[in-house]
């Protein structure tokens, strides 16, 4: 698996310009489902579940909320659209689903408004 593409989101902690790739962004959320799945269990094997999630998988989503909207502005300005589009995930399932499909999509090659492709500099190996 490649962590380094999870470790860069986390290095542009509160990064909000500039463009993400899809690899960038679905790594990314690939590895926060993973680490949250695991620190559910760690919380039910703890005992430190309370209303429906636990105390650790609370802290680590909100250790990791601000980079989660960052690298979703990024990968919503790779094909041209405001980070500000996030906001449709407010609107049950519908929101949601618009937004899955954006971030799925190619990104725009060459420049746009938001920056350069990001796939013409250095790739995390």
């Amino acid at each position: 698996m490649k962590w380094q593409w999870y470790v860069e989101v986390l290095k542009k902690y509160a990064v909000f310009d500039g463009r993400a790739h899809r690899t960038e962004f679905w790594m990314f959320v690939l590895v926060s489902v993973i680490v949250s799945i695991g620190l559910a269990i760690l919380d039910a094997i703890l005992g430190t579940n309370s209303a429906g999630t636990g105390l650790l998988q609370s802290l680590y989503g909100l250790a990791v909320i601000i980079p989660s909207l960052a690298v979703g502005a990024r990968r919503l300005h790779d094909i041209g659209k405001s980070g500000w589009w996030q906001l449709l995930g407010l609107i049950p399932l519908i929101g949601i689903i618009v937004l899955i499909v954006w971030w799925a999509q190619e990104g725009h090659s060459g420049s746009n408004e938001h920056g350069a492709n990001p796939w013409d500099g250095p790739q995390p190996v």
